[in-house]
């Protein structure tokens, strides 16, 4: 370990921690016995998703924008802050990249200086709307460098490129998890993501819209699952630095998943279509060889049990928005 401390606990930092994923992985380090630092700004997280854990004693939470410098001392890092649903990283798509590059270059500075470990949380949507399928992580992408969606798309490349020659050029200790779509309970009903928003309008007695033809494809991975894979990773020995696709090799069109949104809440709720938003991704499935050879990680909870679980959560966030 780096910091000389009486405790042996390991220190871990986690940027956006009062997000969705992050949430849930403060809570499962400390079950594992870590001092866990959350650190978020709460642009796009809420300070519900981490309420029970204000009193534990090995928890602290900083309210704090990783654009700026910070100045702590950690052991290991887990780099999960910036905006990670188009509605919320398309409203400020300036600050989006600077979450992404600036944000990136500050944790890389804390992390050579305290010798920490550090996980960049990076997204499938490097690939792009990708003409190779299912993408491998040695497939480089097909991103539209000016579209709307490009100040996420672009961020998080630029934050690999950074991870990848602070190590060559630094020797940080880096790890690189490309995070397909994730989705379970702390989601945030508004963000715009195709499972919560599919949940929402079902409950609500809406039309469930899709975008495009409905053909389209996703890969669904209960978050359960990727935090398991994401502790796995930055476990792994330093020669394992990634990137790595993380996420379930199961794919659904987007009306196959509407379908099973109907089926799961009962609702009567008809499907509409829309117009594709510009740049999304016509398919995306991941090959998680590396992953399963590296981490012996597979998903292992079905779509029907995933979703299930989440439509529990929104039914109770619902139900106490129309009893407040």
């Amino acid at each position: 370990m780096s910091i000389n401390r009486l405790d042996h606990r390991t220190r871990t930092l986690v940027t956006g921690g009062a997000g969705f994923i992050g949430s849930h992985l403060c809570r499962r380090l400390l079950e594992r016995g870590h001092d866990v630092l959350c650190v978020d700004n709460f642009f796009s997280s809420t300070r519900g998703n981490i309420d029970e854990l204000l009193s534990h004693p090995h928890f602290e939470l900083q309210r704090h924008d990783i654009t700026f410098p910070l100045y702590v001392e950690v052991d290991e890092i887990y780099n999960l802050a910036c905006p990670a649903s188009p509605v919320h990283y398309q409203f400020d798509p300036v600050q989006t990249t600077k979450t992404s590059v600036h944000g990136a270059i500050n944790m890389l500075g804390l992390a050579k200086r305290t010798k920490a470990r550090i996980l960049q949380a990076s997204t499938s949507e490097v690939y792009g709307d990708p003409e190779v399928h299912p993408q491998p992580e040695g497939y480089w992408g097909n991103v539209n460098p000016v579209g709307l969606r490009s100040c996420y798309d672009e961020g998080k490349r630029c934050a690999e490129t950074l991870f990848f020659d602070y190590h060559r050029q630094h020797g940080v200790a880096v790890k690189v998890a490309r995070i397909f779509n994730t989705y379970g309970p702390r989601m945030h009903p508004n963000d715009g993501r195709v499972v919560s928003n599919f949940i929402v309008q079902a409950r609500s007695g809406r039309p469930l819209t899709i975008y495009g033809d409905g053909s389209q494809t996703r890969s669904f991975c209960y978050v359960d699952d990727l935090v398991d894979a994401l502790i796995r990773l930055m476990e792994t020995d330093a020669a394992v630095t990634g990137p790595m696709n993380l996420g379930n090799p199961l794919e659904f069109s987007m009306r196959q998943l509407a379908e099973k949104v109907i089926a799961l809440t009962g609702s009567g709720s008809r499907i509409i279509f829309e117009p594709l938003p510009s740049d999304d991704p016509r398919q995306r499935r991941p090959d998680i060889t590396f992953a399963t050879q590296a981490l012996g990680w597979r998903p292992t909870t079905g779509l029907d049990d995933g979703l299930a679980r989440t439509i529990a959560y929104f039914d109770g966030i619902m139900h106490l928005e129309q009893c407040a």
